[in-house]
């Protein structure tokens, strides 16, 4: 954690000169927290490429304001959203805020869908649990689903796209809590929908001491499924996208879904042990991704 606090003081100690140093620094971030959308975004055109990373960049301080406040990129969550929706021309010179509202200009992005994404980055601030899976959708659709529709507006997309892309952004959402369930435990989270630990006999004190028995294997491997559905469902979407941006995003979500099988591989050990998959494994099924969005538009 300490090496990750100092990049971002790094990023954030000195004011950007330029819009490009902006848009650079946006960039330097995206590498360093995600190298799987890093390798992703490579696959679009340079203007789009910058600006996809200029959002990717603002969703992680975003959360990064409330899920590690240790790196205090200098704003509170309040005083952050307010930049985020004002007027570009008055923008701190934060190279974060510069890069996004350029971006936010330049694309016409919908206000409400900024509004929804910093809604749910807001509900981690006082929601600890989710009762049922409703409750736990409307989180991904904020977080995720929202992200992916703003891309949609830098990609470009035709009609009949939205359905398609609200169902990804929760499989990509779900894929992330699945992994991280022992992480978000030790924060004293619980995104798992608490009637469906009660289904498998488990109970939230279960969760947060790190029981991985039978009953703890089965609610996983419901939930695998699950999120499975949600990207064959999803995936339908991608024909939809403008050409030059189809690539980049299958890309990116049948990658972040490898994680799916990695975490089955894992026993189900999500308290213990991080699933991802390893960069040769990722370069290996790049071809296949390519060939899928060739016939998904056949």
């Amino acid at each position: 954690m300490s090496g990750q606090v100092g990049a971002v003081k790094q990023w954030v100690a000195t004011p950007a000169a330029t819009l490009a140093d902006a848009y650079a620094v946006c960039e330097a971030i995206t590498r360093h927290h995600s190298k799987s959308f890093f390798l992703a975004t490579t696959f679009l055109p340079p203007e789009k490429r910058r600006a996809i990373r200029a959002l990717y960049a603002f969703c992680r301080w975003s959360d990064d304001i409330v899920d590690v406040p240790e790196n205090d990129i200098g704003y509170s969550l309040e005083g952050w959203a307010s930049h985020a929706q004002g007027d570009p021309l008055t923008t701190p010179l934060d190279p974060v805020l510069m890069a996004w509202n350029d971006t936010r200009r330049r694309y016409e992005l919908d206000p409400a869908l900024i509004d929804d994404l910093l809604a749910g980055v807001r509900m981690d601030l006082s929601i600890k649990r989710y009762a049922t899976f409703d409750e736990l959708w409307t989180y991904c659709y904020r977080v995720a689903s929202t992200v992916g529709l703003l891309s949609m507006q830098i990609i470009g997309y035709e009609a009949g796209a939205i359905p398609y892309a609200i169902k990804m952004g929760v499989a990509l959402q779900l894929t992330n809590i699945l992994r991280d369930v022992g992480e978000d435990a030790r924060r004293g989270r619980i995104y798992l929908p608490l009637d469906e630990l009660a289904r498998f006999d488990l109970r939230e004190r279960d969760i947060l001491l790190g029981v991985m028995d039978d009953r703890y294997c089965r609610l996983m491997q419901f939930q695998v499924e699950r999120t499975h559905r949600l990207y064959e469902e999803g995936w339908q979407g991608i024909a939809l996208l403008n050409r030059d941006g189809r690539y980049a995003v299958a890309a990116a979500c049948a990658i972040y879904r490898g994680i799916l099988p990695v975490l089955e591989r894992n026993g189900y050990d999500n308290h213990t042990r991080r699933a991802f998959v390893p960069t040769s494994q990722k370069l290996m099924m790049l071809p296949g991704i390519w060939w899928d969005t060739v016939k998904s538009k056949e």
